[in-house]
């Protein structure tokens, strides 16, 4: 693992970013490569593997997610430069042409509805209900270990601690009705402008609390594939213009899924002895996302059909591939803590 070092003296000119920044390691050649494309390295890139589980490949979801930084700027040790680097929006869109395709082979568009505001949000309500996805939440709030209980905040913190930004790449996607309701959304997640309740910002203060590393990458050394392939998965959604209809779906799947699993999660963590500092956070989002999942369904996605019909069948997709890929991360999870072991990568499969 590359080390973030650690700042003696107080410096009074900036300086450049490097690759020591990167608190995490490759995964494999391209994610390699990449790696060292950041410190200043013009080797070509080698060329990605042809076929394969895209979607369960550590290499490539390494390598999107490595990419997909550079646009958020969530990690100082990739140059700000990189984002425009006609290789690297080269090798992206190869990676996300593959990552699409296999996407949408293994999940099929839902039944569609009308495309109007009620038939919509009905229709989204209905498909959230009947997942019958493995639960995290439950099994935190009955069954899960102290270790395990960090181990589910560890997991989350990959996307939590970036909370709400994938999503926002739509904001100028979107007109009227559509925009105003995801512009409310977003509003609540980075705090109604208060820094103190920007909810990445409290994610990061329940780690804190429960005696975790709150810094940004921390932790992506340790987290198996599914979590990165779900952020990568919103990102491509976030990123691209033409899948707006799908980063709407997938919102809306995301809301209507949140406010129950976070009350199970606050009742987990107060079973486990953490205070307030930790379940601040779940106990946040159980009023927040009971109001939004009505905002999600027919202010947005509901308005987004309406106003451009030729957009529903992504936004159906997106609310599904929400639902599987985010299952996937519970079912690892489950699985690997059935078997008595540990869900993080670095226990078992580095």
């Amino acid at each position: 693992m590359i080390s973030v070092p650690r700042e003696d003296s107080v410096t009074l000119t900036p300086t450049a970013p490097s690759l020591t920044d990167i608190p995490f390691g490759a995964r494999g050649p391209l994610s390699s490569a990449l790696l060292d494309r950041f410190a200043g390295d013009v080797t070509p890139f080698p060329a990605a593997p042809a076929g394969g589980d895209v979607l369960a490949d550590d290499d490539v979801q390494l390598t999107l997610f490595l990419l997909y930084a550079a646009a958020y700027g969530s990690l100082p040790g990739i140059p700000a430069e990189m984002e425009w680097d006609l290789e690297l929006l080269a090798l992206r869109a190869d990676l996300e042409a593959r990552f699409e395709a296999e996407l949408r082979a293994r999940i099929p568009v839902p039944e569609l509805p009308a495309a109007t505001r009620d038939a919509v949000a009905s229709a989204l309500f209905a498909l959230t209900s009947a997942d019958a996805g493995p639960s995290l939440s439950r099994h935190l709030a009955k069954k899960a270990t102290l270790d395990q209980a960090r181990e589910f905040l560890i997991l989350r913190s990959v996307y939590t601690l970036r909370e709400a930004d994938p999503h926002s790449w739509a904001i100028p996607r979107l007109n009227g009705r559509a925009k105003a309701a995801l512009v409310e959304i977003q509003a609540d997640e980075y705090g109604g402008g208060r820094a103190d309740r920007v909810h990445a910002e409290i994610f990061a203060k329940a780690m804190r609390g429960a005696g975790l590393d709150a810094t940004y990458g921390r932790y992506v050394d340790d987290v198996p594939v599914p979590v990165l392939t779900s952020l990568n998965m919103m990102s491509m959604f976030g990123l691209n213009r033409r899948l707006v209809g799908a980063i709407v779906g997938h919102l809306a799947a995301f809301e209507m899924t949140s406010s129950i699993p976070n009350r199970l999660c606050a009742e987990g963590l107060r079973r486990l002895g953490f205070d307030d500092e930790v379940t601040d956070y779940f106990d946040e989002h159980v009023e927040a996302d009971a109001v939004h999942e009505q905002i999600a369904g027919r202010d947005l996605a509901g308005s987004l059909a309406e106003d451009r019909p030729e957009l529903l069948a992504d936004i159906l997709w997106g609310a599904a591939a929400c639902l599987e890929i985010d299952g996937a991360v519970g079912g690892h999870a489950l699985a690997r803590w059935s078997e008595g072991g540990s869900a993080l990568r670095s226990h078992d499969d580095a």
